[in-house]
């Protein structure tokens, strides 16, 4: 159980770990993008004015295509509020699958232990059974030798 334990909380804590380097990384990549094409807007207009300053023009960097399913804000704690969401809601759902299987595993546990008891009781049953069934044998046979020997001695 302790595996299975481990196992759940190390899933969930990689899959939140993973979760903020995706917000890490995506918001910096979408500011970069949005000052680059800031600066080659200002190329265009004034081209002699970033060469006149020494500062070089900066080509547009395009961030690497990510599949989001809601607009996402760009503020850090909104950020972490809804990967902290997220997380806690698949710790919850591993915690409840976990809870559904050791449930099962004590059920099955208790069907077991029960068939256990039962067929023992059946078998001290049958032992009991038979131990009378020996003694009245014995009893029946020594009734028997009595009676004959009784006989034999008068």
């Amino acid at each position: 159980m302790t595996q299975i334990r481990s196992l759940l909380i190390g899933t969930a804590l990689t899959a939140f770990a993973a979760t903020a380097a995706v917000a890490q990384t995506a918001q910096p990549a979408a500011g970069l993008g949005g000052q680059a094409q800031m600066q080659t807007q200002g190329a265009d207009v004034a081209p002699a004015a970033p060469a006149a300053q020494g500062v070089q023009p900066v080509t547009p960097v395009t961030p690497a295509p990510t599949r989001l399913t809601a607009s996402g804000s760009t503020d850090p704690l909104v950020q972490k509020r809804d990967a902290n969401a997220k997380a806690n809601a698949e710790y919850r759902a591993s915690k409840k699958a976990s809870k559904a299987e050791m449930k099962d595993q004590q059920k099955a546990a208790k069907t077991q232990y029960n068939e256990q008891v039962r067929d023992a009781k059946i078998n001290q049953k049958a032992d009991k059974q038979a131990a009378n069934n020996e003694m009245k044998m014995n009893m029946e046979g020594q009734a028997a030798a009595q009676a004959d020997g009784a006989d034999v001695k008068h």
